[in-house]
């Protein structure tokens, strides 16, 4: 089952959801069916580029901790 992420076009309320075949979620706040999906990080995919210079590196330069260096496990 793919995790897709939407958005509401009805409530503007923007969540996940998991997606079985040709099934609709609808949103969680208003109900409505009126989604548009998002692109997901873990749904992009690049062609010759390493996984760290794809992903938007923050304060902490390993894994985008905006608390700065040390406040992850990667360092």
């Amino acid at each position: 089952m793919p995790l897709f992420e939407y958005a509401c076009k009805e409530c503007d309320h923007q969540f996940e959801a998991l997606v079985r075949g040709s099934d609709t979620p609808e949103c969680p706040s208003c109900h409505g069916k009126q989604l548009q999906r998002r692109l997901s990080v873990f749904a992009a995919h690049t062609q010759g580029s390493s996984r760290a210079a794809a992903a938007p590196m923050g304060a902490c330069g390993a894994c985008g901790d905006p608390r700065g260096p040390g406040s992850c496990s990667l360092n």
